[in-house]
Protein backbone atom coordinates (compact mmCIF):
# COMPACT_ATOMS: atom_id res chain seq x y z
CA UNK A 1 0.00 0.00 0.00
CA UNK A 2 3.05 2.74 0.55
CA UNK A 3 4.42 1.71 -2.45
CA UNK A 4 1.56 2.56 -4.29
CA UNK A 5 0.80 5.64 -3.00
CA UNK A 6 4.27 6.68 -3.53
CA UNK A 7 3.97 5.81 -7.11
CA UNK A 8 0.76 7.96 -7.57
CA UNK A 9 2.41 11.21 -5.55
CA UNK A 10 5.40 10.98 -7.98
CA UNK A 11 3.22 10.36 -11.11
CA UNK A 12 0.95 13.77 -9.61
CA UNK A 13 4.53 15.64 -9.31
CA UNK A 14 5.51 14.37 -12.65
CA UNK A 15 2.38 15.64 -14.62
CA UNK A 16 2.69 19.03 -12.78
CA UNK A 17 6.19 19.24 -13.45
CA UNK A 18 5.49 18.71 -17.15
CA UNK A 19 2.06 20.06 -17.81
CA UNK A 20 3.01 24.15 -17.80
CA UNK A 21 5.10 24.50 -20.79
CA UNK A 22 6.55 28.29 -19.91
CA UNK A 23 6.41 27.65 -16.11
CA UNK A 24 7.57 24.37 -15.88
CA UNK A 25 9.60 22.94 -12.77
CA UNK A 26 12.70 22.62 -14.45
CA UNK A 27 12.30 26.50 -15.50
CA UNK A 28 11.55 27.54 -11.95
CA UNK A 29 14.63 25.64 -10.96
CA UNK A 30 17.01 27.60 -12.64
CA UNK A 31 15.37 31.08 -12.38
CA UNK A 32 15.18 30.11 -8.18
CA UNK A 33 19.05 30.67 -9.02
CA UNK A 34 19.38 33.33 -11.40
CA UNK A 35 22.14 35.74 -9.85
CA UNK A 36 21.37 39.36 -9.78
CA UNK A 37 23.67 41.94 -10.88
CA UNK A 38 25.15 39.44 -13.09
CA UNK A 39 27.14 41.39 -16.26
CA UNK A 40 25.11 40.42 -19.24
CA UNK A 41 27.51 40.47 -22.34
CA UNK A 42 26.05 40.59 -25.52
CA UNK A 43 27.23 41.15 -29.45
CA UNK A 44 25.85 43.23 -31.53
CA UNK A 45 25.61 42.83 -35.54
CA UNK A 46 28.49 45.62 -36.10
CA UNK A 47 30.39 43.23 -33.37
CA UNK A 48 30.12 46.06 -30.50
CA UNK A 49 30.41 44.16 -27.16
CA UNK A 50 27.45 46.02 -24.44
CA UNK A 51 27.61 45.72 -21.02
CA UNK A 52 24.55 45.94 -18.68
CA UNK A 53 24.29 45.37 -15.17
CA UNK A 54 21.06 43.89 -14.50
CA UNK A 55 18.55 44.41 -11.92
CA UNK A 56 15.32 43.37 -13.25
CA UNK A 57 13.22 41.78 -10.96
CA UNK A 58 12.34 37.45 -11.31
CA UNK A 59 9.83 38.33 -14.25
CA UNK A 60 11.87 40.44 -16.35
CA UNK A 61 15.13 38.46 -15.92
CA UNK A 62 13.15 35.47 -16.96
CA UNK A 63 11.61 37.27 -20.03
CA UNK A 64 15.31 38.73 -20.90
CA UNK A 65 16.97 35.26 -20.82
CA UNK A 66 14.86 33.83 -23.12
CA UNK A 67 17.06 35.97 -25.99
CA UNK A 68 20.07 36.83 -24.55
CA UNK A 69 22.37 33.74 -23.27
CA UNK A 70 23.62 33.93 -19.71
CA UNK A 71 26.85 33.94 -18.74
CA UNK A 72 27.70 31.32 -16.37
CA UNK A 73 31.60 31.06 -15.68
CA UNK A 74 34.88 32.88 -16.54
CA UNK A 75 38.13 31.41 -16.83
CA UNK A 76 41.42 33.11 -17.70
CA UNK A 77 43.75 33.24 -20.50
CA UNK A 78 47.61 33.88 -21.18
CA UNK A 79 46.44 37.56 -20.99
CA UNK A 80 45.78 38.39 -17.63
CA UNK A 81 43.80 41.83 -19.28
CA UNK A 82 41.35 39.04 -21.44
CA UNK A 83 38.70 36.19 -20.33
CA UNK A 84 36.46 34.05 -21.77
CA UNK A 85 33.23 33.94 -20.47
CA UNK A 86 30.89 30.80 -20.87
CA UNK A 87 27.45 31.23 -21.66
CA UNK A 88 24.52 29.00 -20.54
CA UNK A 89 23.58 27.73 -24.57
CA UNK A 90 27.18 26.57 -25.05
CA UNK A 91 28.80 29.73 -26.69
CA UNK A 92 31.55 32.43 -25.58
CA UNK A 93 33.49 35.18 -25.93
CA UNK A 94 36.72 37.27 -25.62
CA UNK A 95 36.29 40.03 -22.82
CA UNK A 96 39.03 42.29 -22.87
CA UNK A 97 39.66 43.87 -19.10
CA UNK A 98 40.56 47.84 -19.02
CA UNK A 99 44.16 47.78 -18.39
CA UNK A 100 45.47 50.57 -16.52
CA UNK A 101 48.09 53.29 -18.27
CA UNK A 102 51.14 53.20 -16.75
CA UNK A 103 53.98 55.46 -18.19
CA UNK A 104 57.22 53.94 -19.10
CA UNK A 105 59.24 56.54 -16.76
CA UNK A 106 57.70 55.00 -13.60
CA UNK A 107 59.94 51.77 -14.28
CA UNK A 108 63.31 53.54 -15.78
CA UNK A 109 64.41 55.41 -12.45
CA UNK A 110 66.24 53.05 -9.62
CA UNK A 111 64.54 50.15 -11.01
CA UNK A 112 65.98 46.67 -9.27
CA UNK A 113 63.98 43.74 -9.41
CA UNK A 114 66.56 41.08 -7.49
CA UNK A 115 66.58 43.65 -4.20
CA UNK A 116 64.27 44.60 -2.03
CA UNK A 117 65.11 48.42 -1.31
CA UNK A 118 66.13 50.45 -3.81
CA UNK A 119 67.10 54.34 -3.95
CA UNK A 120 70.00 53.74 -1.54
CA UNK A 121 71.78 56.07 -3.27
CA UNK A 122 69.67 59.19 -2.12
CA UNK A 123 69.76 60.06 1.89
CA UNK A 124 67.12 61.59 3.91
CA UNK A 125 68.78 65.21 3.63
CA UNK A 126 67.92 64.83 -0.48
CA UNK A 127 64.46 64.66 0.08
CA UNK A 128 62.57 67.79 -0.38
CA UNK A 129 60.27 69.03 3.14
CA UNK A 130 57.16 67.79 1.49
CA UNK A 131 55.59 66.83 -2.03
CA UNK A 132 52.11 66.42 -2.54
CA UNK A 133 50.97 62.77 -4.13
CA UNK A 134 47.94 62.10 -5.44
CA UNK A 135 46.47 59.29 -4.43
CA UNK A 136 43.47 58.60 -6.70
CA UNK A 137 41.48 60.27 -9.58
CA UNK A 138 38.68 59.83 -11.71
CA UNK A 139 40.67 57.37 -13.67
CA UNK A 140 42.83 55.84 -10.98
CA UNK A 141 41.11 54.12 -7.72
CA UNK A 142 42.41 52.64 -5.11
CA UNK A 143 41.94 49.19 -2.78
CA UNK A 144 42.74 48.21 0.91
CA UNK A 145 45.33 45.02 0.32
CA UNK A 146 43.26 43.04 2.86
CA UNK A 147 40.40 43.81 5.02
CA UNK A 148 41.16 43.14 8.97
CA UNK A 149 42.46 44.62 12.04
CA UNK A 150 45.32 46.21 12.46
CA UNK A 151 47.42 43.55 14.87
CA UNK A 152 51.07 45.75 14.85
CA UNK A 153 51.38 49.42 14.00
CA UNK A 154 54.49 51.62 12.67
CA UNK A 155 56.66 51.96 15.68
CA UNK A 156 59.71 50.94 17.72
CA UNK A 157 58.82 47.32 18.49
CA UNK A 158 60.97 44.91 20.54
CA UNK A 159 63.66 47.72 20.52
CA UNK A 160 63.87 47.58 16.60
CA UNK A 161 62.06 49.90 14.12
CA UNK A 162 58.64 47.90 12.92
CA UNK A 163 58.63 50.09 9.63
CA UNK A 164 55.03 49.26 8.47
CA UNK A 165 52.01 47.84 9.95
CA UNK A 166 50.51 44.05 10.27
CA UNK A 167 47.09 43.11 9.54
CA UNK A 168 45.36 40.00 10.63
CA UNK A 169 44.25 37.41 8.09
CA UNK A 170 44.03 33.67 7.68
CA UNK A 171 46.41 31.77 5.81
CA UNK A 172 45.72 31.97 2.29
CA UNK A 173 43.46 34.94 2.60
CA UNK A 174 43.71 36.74 -0.70
CA UNK A 175 45.84 39.91 -0.85
CA UNK A 176 44.96 43.06 -3.38
CA UNK A 177 46.95 45.63 -4.99
CA UNK A 178 46.12 48.77 -3.35
CA UNK A 179 47.06 50.91 -6.16
CA UNK A 180 47.02 50.74 -9.78
CA UNK A 181 50.86 49.94 -10.88
CA UNK A 182 53.87 48.28 -12.05
CA UNK A 183 55.13 45.13 -9.91
CA UNK A 184 59.22 45.81 -9.05
CA UNK A 185 59.97 42.71 -6.67
CA UNK A 186 58.16 39.96 -6.51
CA UNK A 187 61.00 37.53 -4.25
CA UNK A 188 61.29 34.15 -2.18
CA UNK A 189 62.26 34.21 1.36
CA UNK A 190 65.81 32.83 -0.02
CA UNK A 191 66.42 36.00 -1.35
CA UNK A 192 64.61 38.89 1.27
CA UNK A 193 65.34 37.17 4.71
CA UNK A 194 62.55 38.84 7.34
CA UNK A 195 59.69 39.76 4.70
CA UNK A 196 59.16 36.36 3.71
CA UNK A 197 57.83 36.09 0.15
CA UNK A 198 57.15 39.82 -0.83
CA UNK A 199 55.89 41.95 -3.55
CA UNK A 200 56.74 45.44 -3.85
CA UNK A 201 54.55 47.72 -6.48
CA UNK A 202 55.54 50.92 -7.31
CA UNK A 203 53.00 53.33 -8.48
CA UNK A 204 52.17 56.19 -10.64
CA UNK A 205 52.95 59.20 -7.98
CA UNK A 206 55.98 57.28 -7.17
CA UNK A 207 55.22 55.64 -4.18
CA UNK A 208 55.55 52.14 -3.79
CA UNK A 209 53.75 49.71 -1.67
CA UNK A 210 55.48 46.40 0.37
CA UNK A 211 53.28 43.02 0.63
CA UNK A 212 55.35 40.84 3.43
CA UNK A 213 55.04 36.89 3.89
CA UNK A 214 52.79 36.58 1.82
CA UNK A 215 52.40 31.90 1.60
CA UNK A 216 52.46 32.75 -2.51
CA UNK A 217 52.00 35.15 -5.17
CA UNK A 218 50.51 35.47 -8.68
CA UNK A 219 52.56 38.36 -10.42
CA UNK A 220 55.84 38.70 -11.56
CA UNK A 221 58.40 41.43 -11.82
CA UNK A 222 57.11 44.10 -14.57
CA UNK A 223 53.43 42.98 -14.41
CA UNK A 224 50.96 45.85 -14.24
CA UNK A 225 48.15 45.52 -11.54
CA UNK A 226 45.21 47.60 -11.17
CA UNK A 227 43.89 48.49 -7.51
CA UNK A 228 41.84 45.43 -6.33
CA UNK A 229 43.55 43.08 -8.31
CA UNK A 230 44.79 40.19 -6.66
CA UNK A 231 48.24 39.48 -6.20
CA UNK A 232 49.01 36.84 -3.81
CA UNK A 233 48.08 34.77 -0.88
CA UNK A 234 48.18 35.57 3.03
CA UNK A 235 50.28 33.43 5.17
CA UNK A 236 53.84 33.58 7.15
CA UNK A 237 56.70 33.28 5.52
CA UNK A 238 60.04 34.97 6.78
CA UNK A 239 59.71 36.48 10.45
CA UNK A 240 56.52 35.71 11.37
CA UNK A 241 55.15 34.16 14.29
CA UNK A 242 51.79 33.93 12.61
CA UNK A 243 49.82 34.41 9.31
CA UNK A 244 49.44 38.52 8.55
CA UNK A 245 50.06 40.84 6.36
CA UNK A 246 53.12 43.17 6.44
CA UNK A 247 52.06 46.42 4.49
CA UNK A 248 54.28 49.17 4.04
CA UNK A 249 54.21 52.17 2.33
CA UNK A 250 57.61 54.23 0.98
CA UNK A 251 58.62 56.76 -1.00
CA UNK A 252 62.43 57.19 -2.35
CA UNK A 253 63.02 54.59 -0.04
CA UNK A 254 61.88 56.21 3.09
CA UNK A 255 59.33 54.37 5.18
CA UNK A 256 56.02 55.84 6.53
CA UNK A 257 53.11 54.95 8.92
CA UNK A 258 50.54 53.33 5.84
CA UNK A 259 48.09 54.91 8.22
CA UNK A 260 48.50 58.14 7.32
CA UNK A 261 46.93 56.96 4.80
CA UNK A 262 44.76 53.99 4.46
CA UNK A 263 42.01 53.60 7.48
CA UNK A 264 42.56 49.67 7.20
CA UNK A 265 39.47 49.31 9.78
CA UNK A 266 36.76 50.37 7.76
CA UNK A 267 38.37 50.23 4.66
CA UNK A 268 38.53 53.19 3.19
CA UNK A 269 41.08 55.94 1.97
CA UNK A 270 41.78 59.32 4.14
CA UNK A 271 42.44 61.58 1.67
CA UNK A 272 42.41 61.78 -2.27
CA UNK A 273 45.69 64.15 -2.16
CA UNK A 274 48.19 63.27 0.79
CA UNK A 275 50.81 65.79 1.69
CA UNK A 276 53.73 63.92 3.11
CA UNK A 277 56.23 65.75 4.96
CA UNK A 278 59.75 64.78 5.77
CA UNK A 279 60.04 64.20 9.63
CA UNK A 280 57.13 61.60 8.59
CA UNK A 281 59.57 58.99 7.67
CA UNK A 282 61.04 59.04 11.32
CA UNK A 283 59.94 55.89 13.25
CA UNK A 284 58.46 58.13 16.26
CA UNK A 285 56.35 59.93 13.79
CA UNK A 286 52.65 57.96 13.15
CA UNK A 287 48.95 58.52 12.46
CA UNK A 288 46.88 60.48 15.06
CA UNK A 289 49.73 63.02 15.52
CA UNK A 290 49.67 66.76 14.38
CA UNK A 291 52.29 67.86 12.35
CA UNK A 292 54.17 69.55 15.20
CA UNK A 293 53.58 66.58 17.49
CA UNK A 294 55.50 64.80 14.33
CA UNK A 295 58.07 66.92 13.80
CA UNK A 296 59.24 66.73 17.90
CA UNK A 297 58.75 63.53 18.01
CA UNK A 298 61.27 63.15 14.64
CA UNK A 299 64.13 64.69 16.60
CA UNK A 300 63.36 62.30 20.01
CA UNK A 301 66.37 59.30 18.26
CA UNK A 302 68.40 59.61 15.06
CA UNK A 303 66.82 58.30 11.65
CA UNK A 304 67.30 54.86 10.12
CA UNK A 305 67.16 53.45 7.28
CA UNK A 306 66.76 49.91 6.16
CA UNK A 307 64.41 47.19 6.35
CA UNK A 308 61.25 46.10 8.37
CA UNK A 309 64.01 45.15 11.42
CA UNK A 310 67.53 46.24 12.99
CA UNK A 311 68.49 49.00 15.76
CA UNK A 312 68.98 52.32 15.03
CA UNK A 313 72.35 53.31 13.64
CA UNK A 314 74.09 56.31 15.60
CA UNK A 315 77.02 55.66 13.73
CA UNK A 316 77.81 58.75 11.08
CA UNK A 317 77.23 57.39 7.47
CA UNK A 318 79.61 59.16 4.86
CA UNK A 319 78.48 58.25 1.22
CA UNK A 320 80.77 58.75 -1.85
CA UNK A 321 79.72 59.81 -5.28
CA UNK A 322 80.82 57.16 -8.38
CA UNK A 323 83.19 58.82 -10.82
CA UNK A 324 84.23 57.71 -14.16
CA UNK A 325 86.45 54.27 -13.78
CA UNK A 326 86.40 53.73 -10.24
CA UNK A 327 85.61 50.40 -8.97
CA UNK A 328 84.25 49.10 -5.94
CA UNK A 329 87.74 48.01 -4.74
CA UNK A 330 88.63 51.20 -5.36
CA UNK A 331 86.50 52.71 -3.48
CA UNK A 332 86.82 50.93 -0.85
CA UNK A 333 90.67 51.20 -0.79
CA UNK A 334 90.46 55.05 -0.42
CA UNK A 335 88.11 54.60 2.44
CA UNK A 336 90.15 51.86 4.38
CA UNK A 337 87.19 49.37 3.95
CA UNK A 338 86.24 46.59 2.13
CA UNK A 339 84.79 45.70 -0.84
CA UNK A 340 82.31 43.44 1.02
CA UNK A 341 81.34 46.02 4.11
CA UNK A 342 80.66 48.45 1.01
CA UNK A 343 78.40 45.32 -0.59
CA UNK A 344 76.46 44.89 2.47
CA UNK A 345 75.62 48.62 3.31
CA UNK A 346 74.18 49.25 -0.23
CA UNK A 347 72.47 45.59 -0.78
CA UNK A 348 74.27 45.21 -3.82
CA UNK A 349 76.76 42.34 -5.00
CA UNK A 350 80.33 42.81 -5.75
CA UNK A 351 80.13 42.64 -9.80
CA UNK A 352 77.90 44.99 -9.96
CA UNK A 353 78.80 47.96 -12.44
CA UNK A 354 78.46 51.17 -10.85
CA UNK A 355 77.24 54.12 -12.89
CA UNK A 356 78.81 57.75 -12.93
CA UNK A 357 76.92 59.93 -10.18
CA UNK A 358 75.86 57.40 -8.56
CA UNK A 359 76.08 57.77 -4.77
CA UNK A 360 77.10 54.92 -2.58
CA UNK A 361 77.50 54.56 1.80
CA UNK A 362 80.59 53.48 1.94
CA UNK A 363 80.51 53.79 6.17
Amino acid sequence: MKKLTAIIICLLLSSVAFSQEKEGFFKRWRNNHTVHDTIYIYVHDNDTIVVDNAEEDDEEDEEFSEGIPVPVDTLNTKNRYQKVVLFDNGTWLYYNIERPEIPDSISSDHWETQWVHTYRDIALNDLPDSVTLRLVDSVHRFCIPHPGPVTSQFKFRWHRPHRGVDIGLHMGDVVYAAFDGIVRVALPTSMTGGYGNVLVIRHLNGLETYYGHLSSYIVKSGDIVKAGEPIGYGGSTGHSTGPHLHLETRYMGQSFDPERIFDLENGTLRCEEFVLHKHYFNINSHYGQTDAQSLAASKQAPQERGGGSGSVSKAKKSYHTVKKGETLGKIAKRYGTSVNKICKLNGIRANKVLKVGQRIRVK
